[in-house]
């Protein structure tokens, strides 16, 4: 099957000349387009992330995209400029990522698992040597106008976080504690390749290195022989690099003061399984090193920390399924909260948004603005106090907030369903209705039949009213007796709404271009419906929005919109966990996919890397909590299933595991039900590996419901 190279869809880029309110969104006539083909549906190229300059004259965004000849996806780096209105490549290895704009705007630091340079083999050309890597992870800088990045250091130490000093000076950054060569060798010698499951882990060290010595020393090779002389018993960090300060877990966020005098971290879980919310806390050190002081004390999982000007107190994030800043954990939505660093109050902020906040940034004059899920849309926020007013209100969502420290600008993404991700930057926060987008990736959307779509809203068993998305097949908005397909978001803590996806995991327009009407139900335990919404789903996991999901099909049956003899239904991770619990429940769907999603709860708990969040949904652990484990859990009632099913996952997940999957197979084998398993090799909880098992898993999972569900 053809595929269509990267380039063919993404040329040079021109600064889009229409505003947000004047069309830069907007959708062509629809008349005599063709459908799009999955080569090009699968072909798109994401937006991970973007940053603006701090005198807002550039922006520096990050891209995945599928290289099928290399089975791999590509990192990229793309710089656009004001003066030239022009996106160009950056970075051309295809590992690149995380950009950070230097204070004064003429560096830019990102990480890399490239080669380094002179460690091919002679003869290889530039281009096999930016292809190239070596597995380590490091800090990487290139100037803003161009030229050749050079490594901060050569050590095989992978960064975990870095950020710039306040100065630009140096770059801190935080690794695993390394170990005397002494000490490696001699762990080598007693244990071989056996893991030492929790007794070999270590914490990190945080480490500042002056940039402009270290890129002139890492840029030069080294020698081949070593010092004789040299100590093997000592732990060698990075030559030129300084030991702020030690954890004892992983250091996952950075962020320097205004003036440069304190350090703030996050800490994170060093095994990098959630067993416990304590591991997660806000940390501030002395520039100048020493011990760190812990600053909170709480059962919350902070992010996106962001100094106020003044320096005396952090805005921080609490994400939805974040725990809780006010006592035991609990999955609320996104909440935000300002924390005094002298004495570790925390006041919490923009609490009348009744949504889930997603992002945040504080501008230079002290203004905090921040992303905020409410229903079908993600708008931008100023937040004052308790209160929030929408500055970014064009239908759609807004993410990836940026500002310009020393320019005013803001930057964002933006889409809709029908609008792929650009990125936007408005002259001032007053000014983000009137953006103008400075990417154009993936044009052949524009090109295509687009499907259209609506909110629909209905009242589940007990009354309670929800909402979900129905997408219409090009031409059929507003048609009756559509064979449906019922497609659940993972999380459960996520919804879908007015934004763009186009992958393996979110391929809901595809599936509607190829003449399916495709219902989204954004069920119990939701984001963007209010904490009491998303509160509903505890401790019945499965159970209650199960009911929410079944009552929405019956709502658009007796709507005679979906026809009741062509309904099937699918979903990946919590929205597999549904799929398999709903056939249980019904006979009434005629194709299911499923994928990464568990089938029982108590092995699930001992494997999933965020196993405090699953106890905290049923309430406690197995041995707590044996009956909801059991009556939450589709494996007991397996034997209710008639549904040709299709089983997709990865063999390396550590989130849900694989053998979830199995399990499921062996049920249905054993009851002679029709169904087929395909295993991802290598694949960890997203297929983010190698392109083709997203392509192949969409394939087949249309395939599927065409088979058994168009009948």
């Amino acid at each position: 099957m053809l595929m269509r190279s990267f380039t063919s869809y993404t040329l040079l880029f021109v600064l889009l000349g229409a505003s947000f309110t004047a069309g830069a969104l907007g959708v062509e006539a629809q008349e005599n387009k063709p459908v799009i083909t999955l080569d090009e549906f699968m072909n798109t190229t994401e937006i991970l992330g973007a940053g603006i300059s701090p005198d807002g004259s550039a922006v520096v965004i990050s891209t995945d995209s599928p290289d099928w000849q290399q089975n791999r996806f590509k990192e990229d780096l793309w710089l656009w400029t004001k003066a030239s209105g022009a996106v160009a490549e950056l970075t051309h290895s295809g590992h690149d990522s995380l950009p950070q704009w230097s204070p004064d705007g003429k560096m830019i630091a990102f990480v890399s698992d490239r080669a380094l340079p002179g460690d091919l083999a002679s003869g290889e050309d530039d281009a096999a040597a930016e292809g190239g890597k070596d597995e380590t992870s490091r800090i990487w800088v290139i100037s803003a106008e161009g030229g050749e990045a050079v490594p901060l250091y050569r050590e095989k130490l992978d960064v975990h976080s870095f950020a710039w000093s306040s100065d630009g000076a140096s770059l801190m950054f935080s690794v695993t504690e390394p170990l005397s060569k002494d000490a490696e060798e001699a762990h080598k010698a007693e244990w071989k390749d056996v893991i030492r499951w929790r007794e070999q882990e270590r914490g990190d060290a945080l480490l500042s290195m002056p940039v402009a010595a270290a890129m002139e020393a890492s840029a030069k090779t080294p020698e081949a022989h070593q010092d004789p002389k040299a100590a093997t018993d000592k732990v060698e960090y990075p030559a030129g690099a300084v030991v702020v300060t030690h954890s004892a877990f992983e250091i996952a966020e950075i962020v320097p003061s205004p003036k440069g005098e304190s350090i703030a971290f996050e800490t994170g879980p060093v095994s990098h399984r959630l067993e416990n919310p304590a591991d997660t806390e806000l940390y501030v050190v002395a520039a100048t090193g020493g011990e760190a002081r812990q600053v909170t004390h709480n059962q919350a999982l902070e992010s996106n920390l962001h100094w106020e000007p003044s320096g005396k107190s952090i805005d921080l994030l609490v994400h939805a399924s974040g725990g809780s800043i006010e006592g035991a954990y609990t999955d609320v939505q996104g909440r935000l909260y300002r924390l005094d660093v002298a004495s570790g109050k925390t006041t919490r902020l923009g609490e009348e948004f009744d949504g889930s906040w997603e992002n945040l940034v504080v501008t230079a004059d002290g203004t905090l603005l921040a992303t905020g899920l409410k229903g079908m849309d993600q708008r931008v926020y100023r937040v004052e106090g308790s209160k929030a007013v929408a500055v970014g209100t064009v239908a759609g969502n807004y993410a990836h907030l940026d500002v310009a420290r020393k320019g005013g600008e803001v930057l964002f993404t933006h889409s809709t369903i029908t609008s792929p991700t650009q990125v936007f930057v408005a002259a001032g926060v007053s000014a983000i209705d009137e953006a103008r987008a400075v990417t154009a990736f993936n044009p052949v959307f524009a090109e295509r039949a687009q499907v259209e779509w609506k909110p629909y809203r209905w009242t589940s068993t007990d009354g309670t009213e929800v909402e979900g998305v129905l997408i219409y097949p090009p031409g059929k908005m507003g048609e009756k007796h559509l064979r449906m397909f019922t497609l659940i978001h993972g999380g459960p803590e996520d919804a879908d709404g007015d934004h763009f996806g186009a992958d393996w995991y979110d391929w809901a327009t595809y599936a509607a271009s190829q003449g399916w009407l495709v219902f989204r139900p954004n069920y119990r335990g939701s984001t963007g419906y209010g904490d009491k919404f998303m509160l509903a789903i505890m401790p019945h996991l499965v159970s209650s929005p199960g009911r929410d999901i079944l009552s929405g099909v019956d709502a658009l049956v007796k709507d005679g919109i979906a026809d009741p003899d062509h309904l099937t239904i699918g979903g990946y991770s919590y929205g597999g966990y549904m799929t398999n619990w709903l056939i249980t429940q019904t006979t009434r769907f005629k194709a299911a996919v499923t994928g990464a999603g568990a089938v029982e709860h108590a092995a699930n708990w001992g494997n999933d890397d965020l196993t405090w969040d699953d106890a905290w949904y049923l309430s406690g652990t197995p041995w707590e909590k044996p009956e909801l484990y059991q009556s939450e859990a589709a494996l007991f009632q397996m034997n209710k299933v008639t549904t040709p099913t299709h089983i997709v996952g990865g063999n390396a997940d550590n989130r849900v595991s694989y053998f979830e999957q199995v399990l499921l197979e062996r049920a249905l084998a054993r009851l002679n039900v029709p169904h087929t398993l395909l295993v991802f090799p290598g694949e960890n909880h997203p297929l983010d590996k190698n392109p083709w098992h997203g392509y192949i898993k969409v394939r087949e999972e249309v395939k599927w419901l065409d088979q058994y569900g168009a009948k």
